[in-house]
């Protein structure tokens, strides 16, 4: 059966509508701020989350305890450089 020009004007009248919406729905996610406060709300859901909450926790240990190894390791061999010395400076005197 063969469509009238009336009822292929309406079809592409919807088609051009529904076209329109999406570009507007494609513009309104692509706005900058739009994009900034979805990633915003992305980040807060995922720190919010137990489980992420748990591998920063471990992260955060792991990197206070690196800081404190190196700050050690520093004062040791900044004590045993000055033990050195002092055994130096007896046996050249």
């Amino acid at each position: 059966m063969a469509r009238d020009i009336e009822d292929i004007q309406r079809e592409l009248d919807r088609t051009r509508r529904q076209f329109a919406s999406t570009l507007d729905q494609l513009a309104e996610r692509s706005r900058p701020e739009n994009i900034v406060d979805d990633a915003k709300r992305s980040a807060t859901d995922k720190l919010n989350d137990p489980k992420v909450q748990k591998i920063l926790a471990g992260v955060a240990g792991a990197v206070v305890l690196a800081v404190a190894f190196g700050v050690y390791r520093s004062r040791k061999k900044s004590s045993d450089l000055k033990e050195l010395q002092r055994m130096l400076s007896e046996r050249l005197s």
